[in-house]
């Protein structure tokens, strides 16, 4: 809202100062400031708040170390997040931009759907929550949209025809350029790390289809996204199990993407690194670190010992936002190195499950893999303070962000 105000400031008055607003990347530093202030400072009363409704968490008692220590901690704090992420990007992005509108729908989507699993676990005193058909019914709704969105929408688009592009400051920060420099092309080109120009296209994989075939790529294209996004949702909401985990890992993994929005909506960088130009992206930028920013700030209180949990409403959300930026930007098939640790969790608790099943059907006892799952309770029971699993886990993630990164040049 402020950027329209702004700009009509600059066009109409002249105003100085007024012209900043143009630039993704002071709109982008001042998102993150604002959702930083927003999760500290109104974070703490939305946690008194949630204390005064006795939205505590119940603990399963899994023998754990300091768990029951945990019992009563306020949850449902991904409201925290939701907020200090939208507020910033009402007041400073392009609200008219597809991909922007794409990622408020999916936070309040997601956001709904994790509030309901935890207000029935809260106040309807039930365990287990919203049952797991409506958590798929409800993610494989926001796949559709996002799917049929990213096919349809004429706004979403690649520029594919590069030229020798004048280097001017404006058109550096602002990512935008002339057709003269760029021809638009309605496509499905997606990248694909270690392959011939890093890029495969989706309408491909139809080619059996006839001459017709790019009509059909959406029957492939969009059950794709749905497997992304509830694939990336769980593996974060897996991932919540300790302490500042998700949270942490969440920022790297924005961070990262941020990086890319940026330089694949700048048409300078760009075609200086040699990699895909997708137009209006940079405006994700806005989004992402708003964000970065809602996650540092809540992990001020979700950090060892944490004062709040962001419960469902928090871990269903950051997946489904990571999982849509991901394929906004056309960068979905790095999530497997970007979001290692989602796929390290989500993995533990499919393969202990399903040996635990074949050797119970096979030996007549079921044995397990890890000494417990998901991943980082294995290394509780192995004795590991929770606050060393969650910095290593950290560590680890930013090694995947760099290997990410270096990925895009790797052909």
């Amino acid at each position: 809202m402020l950027y329209y105000l702004f700009d009509f400031l600059e066009r109409t008055y002249n105003i100085p100062g007024a012209g900043l607003f143009r630039f993704i990347t002071f709109r982008a530093a001042l998102a993150v400031i604002l959702s930083l202030v927003i999760a500290t400072v109104y974070g703490k009363k939305i946690i008194l708040l949630l204390q005064k409704k006795q939205v505590g968490e119940t603990i399963r008692n899994l023998g754990l170390d300091g768990q029951n220590e945990k019992a009563g901690t306020p949850t449902m704090g991904g409201v925290i997040i939701i907020l200090a992420t939208i507020v910033p990007v009402l007041l400073f992005a392009k609200l008219e931009n597809i991909y922007v509108i794409m990622l408020l729908i999916t936070t309040i989507w997601m956001g709904v759907i994790g509030f309901i699993d935890d207000y029935i676990k809260k106040f309807k005193k039930d365990k287990a929550g919203l049952p797991g058909k409506f958590k798929v019914f409800g993610q494989v709704g926001l796949g559709i949209i996002i799917g049929a969105t990213m096919y349809f929408h004429p706004d979403v688009t690649v520029r594919r025809e590069k030229a020798n592009v004048m280097e001017t400051q404006e058109l550096v920060q602002t990512s935008e350029a002339s057709q003269d420099f760029y021809e638009e092309e309605k496509t499905l080109l997606t990248t694909l790390p270690f392959v011939k120009d890093n890029e495969i296209n989706y309408e491909k994989l139809v080619t059996w289809m006839g001459e017709d075939y790019k009509k059909y790529a959406w029957i492939i294209f969009i059950p794709i996204v749905i497997f992304i996004i509830t694939a990336v949702s769980n593996g974060a909401n897996l991932t919540d199990g300790i302490d500042g985990l998700a949270a942490g890992s969440s920022a790297i993994i924005g961070v990262t993407l941020a990086i890319f929005a940026w330089v694949s909506g700048n048409v300078i960088f760009s075609d200086y690194l040699n990699i895909m130009y997708i137009p209006n992206t940079g405006e994700l930028t806005i989004f992402i670190m708003a964000f970065v920013g809602a996650l540092i700030g809540f992990l001020w209180y979700n950090t060892y010992p944490a004062q709040v949990f962001m419960g469902d409403t928090g871990s269903l959300t950051i997946g489904g936002i990571i999982a849509v930026i991901a394929i906004a930007i056309r960068k979905e098939w790095l999530i497997p190195i970007l979001c290692g640790i989602f796929l390290m969790e989500n993995l533990s608790v499919v393969m202990q499950v399903s040996w635990f099943k074949y050797t119970k059907k096979k030996y007549g006892e079921g044995r397990r893999i890890f000494r417990m799952s998901p991943l980082h309770h294995h290394y509780q029971v192995k004795g590991y303070h929770e606050s060393k699993i969650v910095t290593r886990f950290w560590i680890v993630g930013i090694v995947l962000a760099v290997i990410t990164i270096v990925t895009l040049k790797i052909r």
